[in-house]
């Protein structure tokens, strides 16, 4: 077995802190990973903290990984070690049901396994994630990191394998392209990757925040306008002109507002997963004029590649914060009070401290 240093929490309320578990021996497709970056999401923190009801303790959390191959196994040939390659939210899924056929592996229909408390579909042992120092995957679920990124943009990058991910499937689901006039509701590890995203995509963007102080940054990050949600008038001004919102904000708030600001036949896509329910929206603001809303998980393992090879050509990475391992529970604290631009990173050179 592989002995790894990682860090876990062992119930809801208790701190993340130290913990020593082995990794399994290589299966002939599976690669070993030296984790160097790993990312942190707010479903970590949703999970560390049962919000969801389904955590399995002790929980290693952390799903967007950057590192490099140290070994791979006997039948693996798309990877060889010394290369710096990702891993994201699934380790591995069913491999036959109708949608892991059209590589749209995270809507298995049997069961994906995610990054962490998941459960491995061969020895049923509980999956965990990326905040340690080295994990084992099978080479289906490792992505190429592009050659256009720089050692100094791996940190940059590993949030793209969560926060990209999420951001850059329903843009390119709904066909967001020159001459889209796309909106963006909340700016923050998701939101702040969506603008990037829809700009390099050519849309006309407009951000949709609380805050006034947030207008500066949206712009420089790809808004062309920036809009504070709380202002009626501001926002009237935009009724019926959106094609397409991405709405990334994980608490539950008034959806009415946003869905009066769709074109008809314009969408919404929910891309936040609250802890408690959005207050039920009006029906007629969707009948009127024929509008949708919807929900999107990340994406296949296929477009996840392509994802990165898009940031790649547009030298396109997260604005992140990084930590080292024993700053995740300040994190977490900084993460609810948004105090972060935009995504915190791990640097796992940091489990060799004692401090």
């Amino acid at each position: 077995m592989n002995k790894t240093l990682g860090y876990a929490t062992q119930n809801a309320t208790a701190p993340l802190g130290p913990f020593d578990f082995e990794r399994r021996e290589l299966r002939p497709r599976d690669i070993q990973i030296e984790i160097l970056y790993c990312g942190v999401c707010h479903s970590d923190l949703h999970t560390a903290r049962n919000e969801w009801k389904n955590t399995v303790y002790p929980c290693v959390p952390g799903h967007e990984i950057v590192g490099r191959i140290t070994q791979v196994g006997k039948d693996v040939k798309a990877f060889k070690k010394g290369e710096i390659a990702a891993v994201g939210c699934m380790v591995d899924s069913c491999g036959t049901c109708s949608s892991c056929k059209e590589n749209l592996e995270q809507y298995c229909e049997q069961e994906v396994i995610f990054t962490y408390n998941g459960r491995d579909k061969h020895d049923k042992t509980v999956t965990y994630g990326g905040y340690s120092t080295q994990i084992i995957v099978d080479e289906k679920f490792v992505l190429h990191v592009p050659k256009e990124f720089k050692e100094s943009d791996l940190p940059g990058v590993a949030p793209l394998l969560c926060a990209g991910i999420t951001t850059y499937s329903p843009l390119r689901h709904w066909k967001v392209g020159k001459g889209s006039k796309v909106g963006v509701v909340g700016l923050g590890g998701l939101g702040h990757m969506a603008l990037k995203l829809a700009h390099a995509m050519g849309a006309h963007v407009v951000l949709f925040t609380t805050s006034s102080g947030k207008t500066a940054d949206a712009k420089r990050l790809g808004a062309d306008e920036v809009v504070i949600s709380k202002n009626a008038e501001e926002m009237k001004k935009h009724a019926n002109s959106l094609d397409f919102i991405l709405n990334t904000v994980a608490a539950a708030h008034n959806l009415d507002p946003f869905l009066e600001l769709l074109k008809r036949e314009g969408t919404m896509c929910l891309v936040g997963a609250p802890a408690s329910p959005h207050p039920s929206p009006s029906i007629t603001n969707l009948i009127f004029k024929r509008r949708q809303m919807a929900g999107s998980l990340i994406g296949g393992i296929k477009e996840t590649q392509e994802m990165l090879d898009f940031c790649g050509k547009h030298h396109i990475t997260s604005d992140i914060e990084i930590i080292s391992i024993q700053k995740i529970n300040e994190a977490y604290e900084r993460m609810l009070k948004s105090d972060v631009k935009y995504r915190f990173v791990i640097d796992t050179a940091s489990f060799k401290s004692k401090s």
